[in-house]
């Protein structure tokens, strides 16, 4: 490489490196300029000197007038002199009323005047018969000079620094204006030493066929050579799609890790500022650092800040400065020839607002999708995050992950701190299994609530409870019940957990309804108990909600509706606006349809299993909580599972 690359350690970059070269630091742009400046800036200090001078000599005059003798005379004969004080010839002294000057001017009260050395007027005794008194002090006291110097320089002071912030701000080449007014100070790049620890593919678990497509990234990266000599040409960048907590961020960083190239990271918000034009220079400056130290790795995590279709009347035309920095990282990646070395990864949970220009061929060429882990890609994070955590021999992380179905990496990693910080709670040495239960329950169900309830609020939430439960087990293929509790965690008064023995990723009909009535259970057990219902059905009929829509409007389960999609994924948002008035009229006919006979069976099943729903009733307000062995036999059913896994 011909140019040393430039230092990250300023505090003005927005980007964090690991694995970058340390160099010499360099002389900051601007500082010729700024050494030829200080001619003016002495020539402006001297011009203020002299006018804050001019300015201190006027308010040390303060409200004191020379007078006459003359008036002097006139004044003590009046009586209206209260003290003077005299050096030599020269007399200061204040009047009782003010007085206007006879030569003109303004009222005065103080005043000072010198005597004529031939005077004989008998000065003394005039003084002493009016009362007058004479002060060892002056009466107007007048500032030092050490005081007004430092007054004066005050100002000249306040200019210098003025000066050198300025001259700082625009050396570092923020273009005048944008600089001081939209940039602020990002957080200190992070830079790896030699032989530090960086993250591989070691650290990453769960999602193997990911590492599979990026291990083609770490191949180009580590033996460009073979690459040119077959005339391919590596992805330009490679986008991360996926919901939160996948793991996207650790992903890009093990890939640049098992390169053991440089890593920039950044965040697409840390690239927008108040004034345009900021975020697009700060895009050049970091392309330009990635290709001086090429091959590296530039990451941009929430890349759908930035990257927004455009022309959505969110700015104004073309010129905004999110469409700018767009524009600008879409210049950026098309000047790449494929032989820098140079690869951008990008990660958003909301791929499908992008940009069509950002995801075409040339850009993001690769798009790759990071789903939440299986049960054995559970297990094998689990394990990473317990790599730390002394686990007593009772642990079973496959356990563990058999009852996180649909939790992500940085759940699990959650769950295994939340496990660690009860075992501390309770002083024990080791994290046992008791305290992973305790941990996942506080995750998906919220933490205890310290509630007393009136006893005929236990009761009606018992039943409630009852009913959920006793349908899941009744419902032919719904999920199993694990943990029935009328203990009052976060909004709830009582939940019953349920989850699946294996992960599924297509639902049937069938299970869709199974769903529905189960979340029904706790309503219609309300119904036939009490023959009222109350409002702690609210979050269920949310869920129910929720399904019966996607069934009828998204699934093509309504004969009613069709074979077709007549709402979007985001339904709550765009509900009403995606679908002829007629169709909306029928999507809500029939979900009232669905859930209605949903709710009809509920209430004949727990009508005919009425002395099972009183059993697990009476079984909770004894022991409040119970658990799937109890749950299961105290209903009378037998569990079957068509999980025969008890390890991984």
């Amino acid at each position: 490489m011909s140019n040393p690359a430039p230092s990250r350690k300023s505090p003005e970059q927005p980007w964090r490196t690991e694995g970058a070269p340390d160099e010499p630091k360099r002389t900051p742009p601007g500082g010729r300029r700024m050494r030829g400046g200080w001619w003016s800036l002495i020539l402006t200090a001297l011009i203020v000197y002299l006018i804050a001078n001019l300015v201190l000599s006027f308010f040390n005059e303060g409200d004191e007038r020379t007078i006459s003798y003359t008036e002097f005379s006139r004044q003590v004969d009046a009586g209206n002199v209260s003290k003077i004080y005299a050096k030599g010839d020269a007399i200061q002294g204040q009047l009782k009323k003010k007085q206007k000057n006879p030569d003109g001017g303004a009222e005065y009260t103080k005043f000072k005047t010198e005597r004529p050395t031939f005077a004989d007027d008998q000065l003394w005794e005039d003084l002493t018969k009016h009362r007058v008194t004479v002060t060892a002090e002056p009466v107007v006291q007048h500032r030092s000079f050490l005081a007004n110097l430092l007054l004066a320089l005050a100002p000249m002071v306040l200019l210098v620094v003025l000066w050198i912030f300025i001259a700082r701000r625009m050396s570092a080449g923020l273009g005048g204006a944008g600089g001081m007014l939209g940039r602020k100070a990002p957080p200190r790049p992070v830079e790896l030493e030699p032989g530090a620890v960086r993250t591989t593919f070691e650290d990453v678990a769960g999602i193997d066929e990911v590492e599979g497509e990026l291990n083609d990234v770490v191949d180009f990266l580590k033996n460009p050579d073979a690459y040119r000599r077959m005339g391919a040409k590596m992805p330009r960048g490679v986008l991360l799609s996926g919901p939160p907590g996948t793991g996207k961020t650790l992903l890009a960083r093990a890939v640049a890790g098992e390169a053991g190239v440089p890593f920039f990271s950044a965040s697409a918000s840390e690239f927008i500022e108040m004034i345009v034009g900021v975020g697009a220079s700060r895009v050049r400056e970091l392309f330009a650092e990635a290709r001086k130290v090429a091959p590296s790795i530039i990451f941009i995590d929430e890349i759908d800040t930035i990257g927004r279709a455009r022309g959505g009347g969110s700015g104004m035309g073309g010129h905004d400065e999110r469409e700018q920095t767009l524009n600008q990282i879409l210049t950026e990646m098309d000047g790449f020839s494929g032989s820098e070395g140079v690869i951008v990864i990008a990660a958003t949970n909301r791929a499908d607002v992008l940009d069509p220009a950002l995801t075409r061929p040339g850009r993001f060429d690769r798009v790759v999708t990071v789903s939440p882990p299986d049960r054995g890609g559970r297990k094998a994070i689990l394990e990473i995050h317990t790599r730390g955590i002394p686990l007593a021999p009772d642990v079973n992380l496959a356990q563990v992950a058999r009852t996180t179905p649909g939790m992500t990496g940085a759940d699990l990693a959650n769950l295994a701190n939340e496990a660690a910080l009860l075992a501390v709670k309770h002083q024990q040495d080791q994290v046992t299994q008791a305290n992973l239960s305790e941990a996942l329950e506080k995750v998906q169900l919220g933490a205890e609530r310290p509630l007393v309830m009136p006893e005929e609020e236990r009761r009606r939430t018992a039943f409630h409870e009852s009913g959920h439960a006793l349908l899941g087990m009744l419902q032919p293929g719904a999920d199993p019940v694990r943990k029935i509790t009328i203990v009052p965690r976060g909004r709830a008064l009582g939940v019953t957990l349920s989850t699946p023995d294996a992960d599924k990723y297509a639902y049937t009909e069938e299970y869709l309804r199974g769903r529905i009535i189960g979340a029904l259970g706790g309503m219609a057990a309300e119904q036939v108990v009490y023959g009222v219902v109350t409002t702690g059905s609210e979050s269920d009929l949310e869920q129910v909600t929720g399904i019966a829509r996607g069934m009828v409007a998204r699934w093509g389960m309504s004969e009613a509706v069709g074979r077709l999609s007549a709402l979007p994924n985001d339904a709550q948002q765009a509900y009403g606006l995606a679908a002829a008035p007629q169709t909306l009229d029928v999507i809500d006919t029939e979900m009232r349809r669905i859930v209605d006979a949903c709710y009809e069976e509920a209430c004949r099943k727990l009508r005919d299993h009425r002395p099972q729903l009183d059993a697990l009733a009476a079984a909770l307000l004894e022991s409040e909580t119970l658990e799937e062995t109890d749950a299961y036999r105290i209903a009378g059913i037998t569990r079957l599972t068509k999980d025969t896994d008890t390890d991984l």
